[in-house]
């Protein structure tokens, strides 16, 4: 039998983290299945599910605890894993627009209002090519209700995004 763990991570950014959560996984009997990892504001910080023989997922719960002392603080939640849900539709969201704070939170309030989950988000800041200004791209990958009406979800967009001159498209 397997238990999924999935874990987050963070610790200073430096060379050679990777390897030491990868090697102390596989030296578990740890399967890394999934992540998502960057350097954010001087920080190495990530997300991934690994799946464990259940007769070592406590050792290796252990193990990842004590990478703390090495600079990664590793936190650790058991999951059960479902299958996909099949009674939602997949949605991908891009937006791409001048920078505002609360662009997110409006955004993600409008989603929710909706019944969307929110499977996968990625954000950035980059400088406009003409302007040089901080323009704010973000990708989300979102599972609505089959009977979502896209042109009204789309309207709701637009609506939120008409003062900062922002393209959104749904697919």
């Amino acid at each position: 039998m397997m238990t999924s763990l999935v874990l987050t991570v963070i610790g200073p950014d430096k060379p050679g983290l990777v390897e030491i959560l990868s090697q102390t996984i596989a030296r578990h009997n740890g399967n890394w299945l999934e992540s998502g990892m960057s350097r954010l504001g001087g920080k190495f910080a990530g997300i991934l599910i690994v799946s464990v023989p259940t007769d070592d997922a406590n050792a290796l719960e252990q193990a990842l605890g004590e990478l703390q002392g090495q600079g990664l603080k590793v936190t650790i939640e058991r999951s059960e894993e479902t299958g996909s849900d099949t009674s939602r539709s997949p949605i991908l969201l891009e937006l791409v627009g001048h920078d505002k704070p609360g662009i997110v939170r409006e955004i993600a309030q409008a989603l929710a209002a909706r019944h969307i989950n929110v499977e996968s988000l990625d954000t950035a800041l980059t400088s406009g090519s003409m302007s040089g200004e901080q323009l704010f791209k973000a990708e989300a990958s979102l599972l609505a209700p089959q009977d979502l009406d896209l042109d009204e979800l789309q309207q709701a967009l637009e609506a939120i995004a008409s003062d900062l001159m922002v393209d959104i498209t749904l697919k």
